[in-house]
């Protein structure tokens, strides 16, 4: 260890060390409006910006303007014989807060396709990088890569009134969501299908024509895409994605430099990872154990395993939720519709009767419920889409359908530069002495 690395450890352990005793003896202490628990944890819970687009409620958990997933399910308009719902609906709920008619959701999905085009060096970009690069670097650098589309950029340059920010940021918004299945399409079979890539059919809906670019032709699978583009969309502005489209937003950077940001965030194993890690430890559960037809006693004792292994069981557990995820139940209710026999979505249910009681004994969980992470991978993997590593690109096209509303939402409304006030480690043992 060099001089710099070691004298960096030592101090580090040792402000360590002060704060854990700090969040000991002082942690509900308040500074100003908050605890000295929120400030060091993250700002758990602090009420802190604008999100109307969607909320999230403990115990009923994710309501888009005011309707929850079943209602969502029920009133929004499906494709032809189809019986999830259309992402497009699901996007204009958000944008003006009403259900859309059929016809509503047929001009967006029209709008964009006519949209979609995607410009030849964005590809050019991605060919570039070697194949085996992550598909969430590859999604983030694309959509850098149409940054020079953006029309709020040349507007602003050119000089442009503010009143007028919320018309451009719509135009930069609709465009980039169009394209968005594309590039993570075209992503998705260079990675894993050799570059051979699949045209987009014109007459198809959003969600319906990325099922076919990425090569899955089984018509449950495009109804699963529906409803998976539909159930990520959004999650209240406090995530880390929709809050780090929000700040770097409010620097005024255009929907392309925010959203590739909001990736970046949505790419760390603690958010939009969790998907992938999920899927990852049933996959080794199986080979563990040595069947994908487990008995209850074999998962309950792998699990025990995990936690004496001081590991954490992937997709249970929520900052805010004290229930299981709607959107978990949403996937558990297409799962019972769908493929119910299908070993790896039953390994899901029996986690799901498992886990809680397990970690409700250890006393220390406030929500042992699972959450939207703990079912995904076993309906994707059950058609044949088994390269986990590209699962949060998924969760990204999704979650721009949320993200790009509250964008637009925050320049119509001219909501400010996102500049809260941090405070040192010494300020803060200064204050507690104090008091």
């Amino acid at each position: 260890m060099d001089k710099l690395k070691q004298k960096f450890y030592e101090k580090s352990v040792a402000l360590k060390a002060d704060l854990k005793t700090l969040l000991k003896d002082h942690g509900e202490m308040q500074v100003d409006t908050v605890s000295i628990d929120q400030l060091i944890g993250g700002m758990r819970s602090v009420r802190s910006m604008i999100w109307d687009t969607s909320s999230l409620d403990p115990e009923e958990g994710i309501r888009f303007r005011g309707y929850n997933i079943p209602q969502l399910r029920e009133l929004l308009p499906k494709a032809p014989g189809g019986n999830e719902p259309l992402p497009e609906g699901l996007f204009w709920l958000m944008m003006v807060g009403e259900i859309p008619t059929e016809e509503d959701v047929r001009w967006l999905s029209a709008e964009w396709n006519r949209r979609g085009e995607v410009p030849s060096h964005v590809y050019a970009s991605l060919e570039s990088l070697p194949a085996d690069t992550h598909p969430m670097t590859q999604f983030s650098i694309a959509v850098l890569a149409m940054q020079n589309e953006s029309i709020f950029a040349q507007k602003y340059e050119e000089g442009m009134s503010k009143n007028d920010y919320w018309d451009v940021m719509y135009e930069d918004s609709m465009n980039m969501i169009a394209k968005l299945p594309r590039v993570a399409a075209y992503i998705y079979r260079r990675s894993f299908k050799g570059g051979d890539h699949i045209a987009p059919d014109p007459n198809l809906d959003w969600g319906g024509n990325f099922a076919r670019m990425l090569g899955f032709e089984h018509p449950d699978f495009y109804s699963l895409m529906r409803l998976y583009l539909t159930i990520h969309a959004d999650h209240e502005g406090g995530n880390a994605s929709a809050h780090t489209m929000h700040l770097v937003g409010s620097t005024l950077s255009d929907v392309y430099y925010s959203f590739s940001a909001a990736m970046n965030a949505l790419a760390g194993p603690l958010h939009g990872l969790a998907n992938q890690e999920v899927i990852k430890w049933i996959f080794e559960m199986i080979e563990e154990i040595g069947t994908n037809n487990p008995t209850k006693e074999q998962v309950r004792q792998y699990i025990n395993d995990t936690l004496a292994a001081g590991k954490v069981v992937p997709g249970y557990g929520h900052a805010v939720l004290r229930k299981p995820d709607p959107r978990f139940m949403a996937q558990k209710k297409f799962a019972e519709d769908y493929i119910k026999d299908d070993p790896i979505v039953q390994i899901v249910w029996d986690l799901f009767e498992i886990v809680p009681d397990i970690l409700e004994s250890l006393g220390k969980v406030k929500n042992p419920w699972p959450n939207v992470d703990a079912h995904s991978g076993a309906l994707l993997v059950h058609y044949g889409f088994t390269e986990y590593n590209y699962y949060t690109v998924l969760f990204g096209v999704s979650r721009a359908l949320g993200v790009c509303a509250g964008l637009c939402w925050d320049r119509a409304l001219g909501l400010a530069l996102e500049r809260p006030k941090s405070i040192t480690t010494d300020w803060l043992k200064k204050y507690v002495a104090a008091k």
